[in-house]
């Protein structure tokens, strides 16, 4: 029978090394990341289908900020491995949560609608083999989600097409507030233009 809810992971670099590309944007690199992490764990814990926002980071006081709007908060247990690490969450996803499916999802995506991460996921858990969301480029991987059997997540450069040639299935469908991650200038635009969520739309205004 197929699980009728997944579990987000979501792995946090700490925000002082994050978003080194945005620095362009006159505000502190450190609390944009921030914020987005946060509007993305905040839109993620707010979709029907999300049980649980397990979140990843080494950084212990934005780990607390992390548990302030309902994450789940562990050290980050394979240092500089994303995929290691997400590997390791879908074990703990398995030990705490055995019903439902672990799905990671970047912590970019300040614009993230409830909506669009639940659509996703009600075609996610309808499937029996992985899936996953590409970004809006077509290139990167914004959610990646299989049973603990199958989890082999590829972040990383041509994330997309790894995915693909692993055997994972594209998720279809518009979906603009999921696909839209952040990493410059123009990508934070464009969240801007989709609506973003209240922590980063406070700090830039």
């Amino acid at each position: 029978m197929s699980p009728s809810s997944a579990v987000v992971i979501l792995p946090v670099k700490p925000p002082a090394v994050g978003k080194s590309r945005l620095v362009s944007i006159p505000v502190a690199r450190r609390e944009l990341a921030a914020a987005f992490a946060l509007d993305t764990a905040a839109a993620a814990l707010a979709a029907p289908r999300v049980t649980a926002v397990l979140a990843l980071t080494d950084d212990h006081l934005f780990a607390d900020e992390l548990a302030g709007v309902g994450c789940i908060v562990l050290p980050d247990p394979v240092d500089g491995d994303l995929n290691g690490s997400l590997r390791q969450g879908a074990a703990e996803v398995r030990r705490r949560w055995p019903d439902a499916r672990p799905a990671a999802l970047c912590a970019d995506l300040p614009a993230l609608l409830p909506e669009d991460l639940d659509a996703a996921l009600a075609v996610v858990l309808g499937r029996p083999g992985p899936s996953f969301v590409a970004d809006t480029e077509g290139t990167g991987t914004v959610l990646y989600s299989a049973s603990l059997e199958d989890f082999d997540p590829r972040f990383g450069t041509g994330s997309a097409d790894a995915h693909a040639l692993g055997g994972a299935d594209a998720v279809p469908g518009d979906l603009p507030t999921l696909r839209r991650d952040v990493d410059d200038a123009p990508a934070l635009a464009a969240a801007t233009r989709l609506g973003l969520g209240a922590r980063t739309r406070a700090l830039l205004h």
